[in-house]
């Protein structure tokens, strides 16, 4: 067979390896060429065959071409119907093509697997880590209500009002809606990189860091201390001392307003930089001072700390420094009367992302020396990773299976085209 195909055709010649649809396709067109498109004059010029009852020499010919002809169509030939309707005017025009063959498309998987970490503002479960099948052409709200769900997040804490587009001011948390939503961050190990935005595509999220979704503690209740793991006890944070400075350097707003901020502690200082403890998630007033502010902050660490710390009168025990942002680095001053209400912070409320409460991203940045004395040698905060991990990791990590079904819906799978341009 292989000397009989390499004089007909030079490709299939020698031993190199070859597609085998390739062959069978120009196998069949051949046999098709040489018995049902056979010349009459070739076939002229033998004598009238025995049994033809009307001596025509063409009779055999035409009748071995007609049932190749309809044989090679019954077994291997088809076809189709490609069916085009006006959504205006119900007009269909149909058209039919035959075929020998058809490339149906592969149905490829439509979901990936992503872990997401989940801060809740809850007893237990502080932070578990689920496993998500989200989708391959989704976007960051899409996740935001998976995360919702898998948390059992009350909806009255998703549902708020989505921003659309540039946001006129700065506007705190309880402006969103008066609702909390779920904030979706990327977190590395030195810290938070960047909030997710609702119109993101999934694509890149979860590429640059892991991915956080924090539920933001009740709007018009005082945070209390978090605590490292769903074991520990959360104890009630101290009291803020009401403010008594004013700052000149507040521009857009009286100092009353609340604000999301979130908060990584970190030691060390440039690439040396390492996060430990748990991220926290607080509201604060813009009005506080840094020694309130730290107060604030070290009431939500009080689970972690070695002793009683306090906070008045010791000084700055650590910086601050706004995280997350593509400005140079901004730290805040402990000198300045107000620092939640410096520029930055409404630079940074402006850039938050939409979908999620506006919010700030911090870090606050410790000495080695403070950090072993107050924590000792803690490093991240304990996650414990729920039975979805487990199985989107072991359904995505299986080799992708259709059936030939699955395989023609796709083919026939309805289309809408769109109108030209300029009609």
């Amino acid at each position: 067979l292989q000397n009989i195909v390499s004089k007909h055709s030079s490709q299939f010649r020698g031993n190199a390896q070859h597609d085998a649809l390739e062959f069978l396709l120009w196998l069949l067109d051949r046999m098709h060429e040489d018995l049902g498109a056979a010349s009459p004059a070739q076939q002229s010029r033998g004598p009238p065959q025995v049994g033809d009852p009307t001596g025509c020499p063409h009779t055999l010919a035409r009748s071995s071409g007609q049932v190749w002809d309809q044989g090679h169509r019954d077994v291997l030939g088809g076809g189709g119907m490609s069916s085009l309707t006006c959504p205006h005017c119900q007009k269909q025009s149909n058209t039919f093509d035959p075929f020998l063959c058809i490339s149906l498309p592969i149905p490829l998987r439509q979901t990936r697997a992503l872990n997401v970490t989940l801060v809740l503002q809850c007893e237990r479960w502080r932070f578990v880590r689920v496993g998500l099948a989200v989708p391959l052409l989704g976007t960051v709200a899409d996740l935001r209500e998976m995360v919702a769900r898998e948390g059992h997040i009350p909806p009255e804490q998703v549902t708020g009002t989505r921003w659309a587009g540039k946001r006129d001011h700065p506007r705190d948390a309880e402006g969103a809606g008066n609702v909390p939503q779920v904030i979706l961050a990327e977190v590395s190990p030195q810290g938070f990189l960047r909030s997710l935005s609702d119109p993101e595509a999934l694509g890149a999220a979860g590429e640059e860091g892991p991915v956080y979704a924090f539920q933001p503690p009740p709007a018009r209740r005082c945070p209390r201390s978090l605590p490292t793991s769903p074991a520990v006890p959360r104890p009630e944070g101290p009291r803020l001392l009401p403010s008594t400075a004013r700052s000149s350097d507040c521009l857009h707003r009286a100092p009353g307003g609340r604000i999301l901020l979130l908060l990584c502690n970190a030691v060390g200082t440039g690439p040396q930089l390492a996060r430990f403890g748990p991220p926290l998630v607080l509201r604060e007033e813009r009005g506080v001072s840094w020694e309130q502010l730290q107060q604030s902050i070290l009431a939500q660490l009080k689970g972690i700390l070695r002793g009683e710390v306090q906070a008045q009168g010791t000084g700055a025990l650590f910086r601050i420094r706004l995280a997350g942002g593509s400005a140079p680095c901004t730290y805040l001053s402990p000198q300045d009367p107000r620092p939640l209400c410096h520029p930055a912070i409404d630079r940074a409320l402006l850039l938050s992302g939409a979908g999620g409460p506006p919010h700030v991203k911090l870090t606050a940045e410790w000495d080695m020396s403070t950090k072993e004395r107050l924590f000792g040698s803690i490093q991240e905060e304990v996650v414990q990773d729920a039975e979805s991990v487990r199985r989107q990791q072991q359904a995505h990590g299986q080799q992708h299976s259709c059936t030939l079904d699955e395989c023609f819906q796709l083919y026939t799978k309805e289309e809408q085209v769109g109108a030209p341009p300029g009609t």
